[in-house]
């Protein structure tokens, strides 16, 4: 088998005749450094899973109990897990984000994640420290469905990622885009574009056969276009979310989105057939002149014959998945109880680095985690003051319909993902479209498409709604209590948790039902020895005052502003580096 074709993952598909159990899916999971050479370009230290990578997938059946017990064996960085799309409900510290719903597990540390899964669909996992799924910590997270609509449409299961590859290590490339030396805030320009984290994938296909495609963007930033030559995909889940059936010629995936399709193959061999995976570009503030923003895979039908290049496009057509319809038919929450807008804006602050901002405010993460602090101040728990004012802390009460009104005030293009509820979307618009105008009539959908990942195009704007329902959802048996924290509302500019740009302050926290949190939510040992391992506190306020939780006394603060009468070209060193301190 050659290495290519040894990172295609082929999931055989269940008896869906027998009758299916709920089982405990147990991963002992050791991370450590490896070594790595995926475009065959340069060899660099990667993050492995028990001396190995590209990583394994997490494989689990709805119902099933996944217990991941994690040693850090990494020796110089902390590190956490974060599975992407699950809702978490009723197990909100088991959601991965450091300084949110945990302490990062230090070198050396031991931590477990427990958590019954109630979703089907497309998945992953991946860090949620600094810099570290694009330095290789990232993998496929399937949960099958013995009752999916789908079933019996498909013979087999492929699973196909995508990403960016970066040939300098996250931490250093990080530091260059938080810096002085970057005032415009250029995002880093991968050098490579990945298939199952190699290139020039080869895919064995039998005639006539229909697959289940599952593909996920794991991108640091890229997003991409994709598309099969002389194949139509039937496109039937978004982010875990079932959809109608529709066919699409060329979709495009922001990192962090995933979509499963429907791909019937030809019924002769007298052809391979390429498929493409293109970055989007427009993303990138400079393209070099050596960047290649393509990778190459092929169905193959007849290894004896060639591979064809591909054909060369005029222009990139993808499907608007906007037109999307959920298979639920879950119709559009109308009576929006809660609304509010976070308007997105780049600008410099006074270390000379470029930072993103909701509503003007650029997060930090504070001193105490939030759920940590959502459990400790009592009945100041409702209080949004209480988790710090760098933080966009909203509170969120239980049942209540949630309007999210984005506004881009910016020429990029803009991924979201909400933690613990899919949003539906609303309206989009198009580029340049300002603004959302809420006293212009809106024609919505009735039956509008829902996923965890979207998009707001450059200067244009999206509307958001979710029901804040995750108590009253089904709760698994095994649960210990009954309501959720959705954390990190907007994780990152580009990327949904992306490990480059999540570091430069665009994130919001969103706080539901704390009063149930500390009802019924204790937080396991070996969670809190990590904490103590790494000298974090786990009461009080976000600046760790037990005392007045309405004293933010010491609570972290981004860079102080530029100066009035200041442009950033007349700050010299000495200024800026007296800037780059708090107030």
């Amino acid at each position: 088998m050659s290495p290519s074709l040894f990172h295609l993952s082929l999931l055989l598909l269940l008896p869906f005749g027998l009758t299916a159990y709920a089982a405990t899916v147990t991963y002992d999971w050791s991370i450590s450094w490896v070594t790595a050479n995926p475009d065959n370009a340069l060899a660099r230290p990667v993050i492995g899973i028990n001396q190995q990578w590209p990583l394994p997938h997490l494989i689990a059946s709805v119902g099933d109990r996944v217990i991941v017990n994690v040693a850090n064996q990494l020796g110089n960085q902390s590190t956490s897990l974060h599975f992407h799309g699950l809702f978490q409900n009723g197990t909100t510290h088991m959601d991965g984000p450091v300084g949110v719903t945990q302490c990062a597990i230090p070198p050396g540390g031991r931590f477990t994640y427990n958590f019954t899964i109630d979703q089907a669909g497309t998945y992953w996992y991946h860090s949620h420290v600094r810099g570290q799924y694009p330095d290789g910590l990232r993998g496929a997270l399937i949960v099958h469905d013995p009752e999916s609509p789908y079933k019996d449409q498909y013979d087999e299961e492929l699973v196909l990622t995508l990403s960016d590859w970066y040939h300098s290590q996250m931490p250093p490339l990080i530091d260059r885009f938080l810096s002085y030396a970057n005032p415009t805030g250029a995002e880093p320009v991968p050098e490579a574009a990945l298939f199952n984290d190699t290139q020039n994938l080869k895919v064995r296909v039998q005639p006539g056969k229909t697959y289940l495609i599952r593909m996920i963007n794991m991108a640091a930033f890229a997003a991409q276009y994709l598309w099969f030559e002389g194949h139509t995909m039937r496109i039937v889940e978004v982010d875990g979310v079932y959809t109608e059936p529709k066919d699409a010629d060329m979709i495009y995936m922001t990192a962090a989105q995933r979509y499963s399709v429907l791909l019937t193959m030809r019924n002769d061999t007298d052809t391979n057939f390429a498929f493409v995976g293109s970055m989007d570009q427009d993303l990138f503030d400079q393209v070099p002149p050596s960047l290649n923003p393509n990778v190459t895979g092929w169905l193959v039908y007849d290894e004896t014959k060639d591979l064809p290049k591909p054909t060369l496009i005029d222009e990139f057509t993808p499907i608007d998945d906007f037109t999307l319809v959920p298979h639920d038919g879950e119709k559009l929450f109308e009576n929006v109880d809660y609304s509010f807008n976070l308007d997105v804006k780049m600008d410099n602050l006074g270390d000379g680095a470029n930072y993103a901002f909701f509503n003007d405010i650029t997060y930090m993460k504070q001193k105490v985690p939030t759920l940590y602090t959502a459990l400790t101040t009592g009945t100041d728990t409702t209080n949004a003051l209480v988790y710090g004012i760098n933080t966009n802390p909203y509170i969120l009460k239980k049942d209540d319909v949630v309007e999210i009104i984005v506004n881009n005030d910016d020429p990029g293009k803009h991924p979201f993902h909400l933690h613990g509820h899919n949003f539906q979307v609303v309206t989009r618009s198009e580029e340049d479209g300002g603004f959302f105008n809420g006293s212009t009539p809106h024609n919505f959908p009735a039956v509008p498409m829902k996923r965890d990942v979207v998009m707001v195009k450059p200067n244009g704007n999206i509307v958001l709604r979710f029901k804040a329902d995750n108590p009253d959802k089904s709760i698994p048996s095994n649960s210990q209590n009954n309501s959720t924290l959705s954390t990190d509302m907007v994780l990152a500019v580009h990327v949904s948790g992306s490990s480059i740009v999540i570091s430069n302050g665009m994130s919001s926290t969103m706080i539901e039902a704390p009063e149930e949190l500390q009802k019924n939510l204790k937080i396991p040992d070996d969670h809190m020895k990590v904490c103590v391992d790494d000298n974090v506190p786990t009461a009080g306020n976000a600046a760790g005052n037990t005392k007045d939780f309405l004293d933010l006394t010491g609570q972290v603060q981004p860079p102080a502003p530029i100066p009035a009468g200041y442009g950033m070209g007349e700050l010299g060193p000495s200024e800026l580096a007296r800037l780059s301190k708090a107030e």
